[in-house]
């Protein structure tokens, strides 16, 4: 019997190489147009990806930082955001995770993964946040009590937004998105993606403490 950990591995796997497939068959300076990557040559191109620059390397489809070693969740979202943006600008009006295409059969899936992490490590000491989001080239925004904007790639932009609670009324918080995400990454990929960043915000806080 195939356990539960090889299906998600060759699920994964399968899904790398469709992307893998995909970004080879598109023009990469048009890639770079709509995805906001720096072109290189015919065979190289340099993404921004939650503050780092990751270095894709074709046709055999590599992708490195520096000398670590990048997980297989961190390619197939570069992948996906490479083949599916479209160069659509930044709306300026925030959506919820619902308003994404799919998204709101997720939705569940996605407040238990990813909000209500957040609130569980900054619902009560909120600034944190700000502080842990500077690492990841974040800046503070006008929302809540405190809240950050975080470019994930060039073109998707992400909201943590945290009210403080008090005696009578728990602390509070939502994760919303520019609307044009919808035109760079689909639900699942955008759910996958702000796991990644909330954990990575958790764990900035953690070793600050």
């Amino acid at each position: 019997m195939t356990s539960s950990n090889n299906i998600s591995e060759e699920g994964f796997e399968l899904a790398y190489e469709l992307g893998c497939k995909k970004i080879v068959s598109i023009d990469l300076e048009e890639v770079c147009r709509n995805s906001g990557a720096q072109y290189v040559d015919r065979n190289r191109i340099i993404l921004r990806y939650l503050n780092r620059s990751y270095l894709i390397i074709l046709p055999n489809v590599e992708i490195s930082l520096k000398d670590e070693k990048v997980p297989i969740k961190d390619k197939i979202l570069i992948l996906h955001y490479l083949t599916q943006a479209t160069g659509a600008p930044y709306t300026n009006k925030l959506i919820t995770y619902g308003q994404i295409e799919g998204g709101k059969f997720y939705s569940p899936v996605f407040v238990k993964r990813n909000l209500e992490p957040i609130l569980s490590c900054f619902g009560d000491r909120p600034e944190l946040l700000v502080d842990a989001a500077r690492n990841l080239g974040g800046q503070r925004a006008n929302y809540g009590d405190a809240a950050v904007s975080i470019d994930a790639f060039p073109m998707a932009r992400i909201f943590f937004i945290i009210w403080k609670g008090d005696d009578e009324v728990p602390h509070g918080g939502n994760i919303l998105f520019d609307g044009n995400i919808r035109h760079y990454l689909a639900s699942e990929d955008v759910c996958v993606l702000t796991e990644i960043l909330t954990w990575k915000l958790i764990n900035l806080a953690k070793n600050s403490s």
